[in-house]
């Protein structure tokens, strides 16, 4: 079942929610919409369930218009953030509620919601507690009942809003991973909401980040990440450090530093601003001959197999830090300490010409 979203605007009084939103969700495709609070992630996904109806624009199901479809003739399936399961039902009959309540003549019998409910219980890996109650389970179990719920209908498309969001750092990265199984088994087109970065780049065949009701790019995982499209999508996917730059004729100047630039070969002169990831930065105890930034270790972090290190420019009015990771082999071959000085360079770097200039600081 393929999803398109066509042109959707949503106000919510003077506040745009979404602004003229199009996206395409092929079929078996699992998406996430990632971003900050308030981009309009959340209200997106209400629009296409139909919890929500958007001032203009379609939604059209595997090419037939949804739009005024009411949320139950959608065949959707949502989950949300805080499981939203009936205190006072087993987990049984939680799983099973969405069967019972179908009008007569659509509905099982008891014998086949028996077993459909025992299948997708063993499917979440829980039969074991179907005569529970939900306050007997752990968030992780809760949130799989509610997945369970959720399917328990045969949806077409499944919705979920922000599903690990109430859940601990450890149990979130084990349901994502099972989630992600779970989708490759199934194959049902599915939509998720997350603010997390990670779990957007770990769990979803495609990424759509948006910011401020609007969608700043659609691609993979590694495409967003390598091959951001924007100084929004740069800064809210991981660490980075920004740099004043100059452009000239396909090279980019940080200080002595010059970056081969070749997507801006005809630029005669310009000023930019140059992103680096803190493990595209080069670190070295001496200075071997080549251009490279002067800078003192100001502050260590070792983080498992990575060690973070804090710099700031040598004799530079700027303290504003420079974030670099290095892999903790090559942190012993430097013998690092608080107070050393270094020499930097990066490795690779984005431009974006001065006017993109975004409210972080830049160094």
């Amino acid at each position: 079942m393929s999803i398109e979203v066509l042109n959707l605007s949503k106000h919510f009084g003077t506040f745009t929610a979404l602004h003229e939103v199009s996206l395409q969700v092929e079929s078996g495709e699992l998406l996430a919409l990632l971003g900050p609070s308030g981009s309009g992630k959340t209200t997106l996904l209400r629009v296409i369930a139909g919890l929500e109806t958007a001032d203009s624009g379609q939604v059209l199901f595997h090419g037939e218009d949804a739009t005024d479809q009411h949320v139950r003739e959608r065949q959707v399936g949502f989950v949300f953030q805080h499981y939203a399961l009936f205190r006072n039902m087993t987990i049984f009959e939680n799983v099973a509620f969405g069967l019972r309540v179908r009008p007569k003549k659509f509905r099982p019998s008891n014998a086949e919601i028996r077993d459909r409910v025992m299948k997708l219980l063993h499917l979440v890996q829980l039969d074991w507690l179907a005569d529970r109650y939900p306050h007997q389970l752990s968030g992780g179990q809760r949130q799989r009942i509610a997945l369970a719920r959720a399917l328990a209908v045969e949806p077409k498309v499944l919705l979920l809003d922000e599903p690990f969001g109430a859940l601990d750092a450890k149990v979130r990265k084990e349901l994502r991973s099972w989630l992600r199984r779970l989708h490759d088994d199934m194959h049902i087109t599915s939509v998720f909401v997350t603010h997390d970065q990670e779990e957007a780049l770990e769990v979803a065949d495609r990424v759509v980040v948006m910011n401020e009701g609007r969608i700043e790019q659609i691609g993979t995982p590694d495409e967003v990440y390598e091959q951001p499209a924007s100084p929004f999508v740069y800064e809210f996917l991981g660490n980075v450090n920004l740099f004043h730059s100059r452009l000239h004729r396909g090279h980019a100047w940080i200080g002595d530093i010059a970056v081969a630039a070749p997507e801006h070969a005809e630029a005669e002169e310009m000023t930019a601003i140059a992103y680096v990831r803190p493990h595209e930065i080069e670190v070295e105890r001496v200075q071997n001959g080549e251009a490279a930034m002067a800078a003192l270790v100001v502050h260590i972090l070792s983080v498992g197999p990575i060690v973070r290190l804090e710099l700031v420019r040598k004799n530079d009015e700027d303290i504003t830090p420079i974030q670099v990771e290095i892999s903790k082999e090559r942190f012993r071959e430097l013998q690092l300490a608080k107070g050393d000085e270094v020499f930097i360079k990066p490795r690779r770097l984005d431009l974006f010409p001065h006017q993109h200039e975004q409210a972080a600081n830049s160094i």
